[in-house]
């Protein structure tokens, strides 16, 4: 595993990201727990998120009265980061939906930013994405403090509910629509 030196280190390289036109390097689904695909394209909604994916059965924040909340509907999480902290590849994927090549700080992202993904739009979310103890199992300890040290770099990436109904693909770019 990668230490807390080595992803400091990393850090102007995983903050040097683009801002926009940003390439996916994959696409993912997580129909139960710990299971994970590999689609080449992933159909979001309003109503669903991305069908077939737990939000709709096994959310992990819901709303009053019981419903999945819909600002946790597509988890970002930035390539670079991915790429420091999965060395292991028998450890599972983060299985965030959308991996791509693009600064997530709240400097960039403010909350409420919209960012299309394909044919679908997303807005990022007031939730954060702080990572778990998940996270600290499959990739350290130091992979955890160092993606929570600094909340305003958003290093686990951002949390978006689906705003327009659509599709994105690996061939797609992320835009950040102002």
């Amino acid at each position: 595993m990668i230490s807390l030196a080595e992803l400091n280190a990393a850090l102007p390289q995983v903050l040097a990201a683009p801002k926009t036109n940003a390439a996916i390097a994959t696409l993912c689904l997580r129909p139960a727990f710990n299971e994970r695909a590999f689609p080449d394209r992933l159909v979001m909604t309003r109503a669903q998120g991305i069908p077939g994916e737990r939000w709709t059965t096994l959310p992990w924040l819901k709303l009053a009265d019981g419903s999945p909340d819909p600002r946790i509907q597509v988890s970002l999480l930035p390539s670079r980061v991915m790429d420091l902290v999965w060395q292991d590849r028998s450890q599972p994927h983060p299985g965030d939906p959308i991996v791509a090549d693009m600064d997530m700080t709240v400097a960039h992202l403010p909350v409420g930013s919209l960012i299309r993904a394909g044919t679908a739009i997303l807005r990022v979310s007031d939730v954060p994405n702080n990572g778990c103890v998940k996270w600290k199992v499959r990739y350290g300890a130091d992979a955890l403090t160092w993606v929570q040290a600094d909340p305003s770099l958003r290093l686990r990436g951002v949390l978006c509910s689906v705003e327009v109904d659509g599709e994105v693909t690996l061939a797609d770019r992320l835009q950040v629509l102002r």
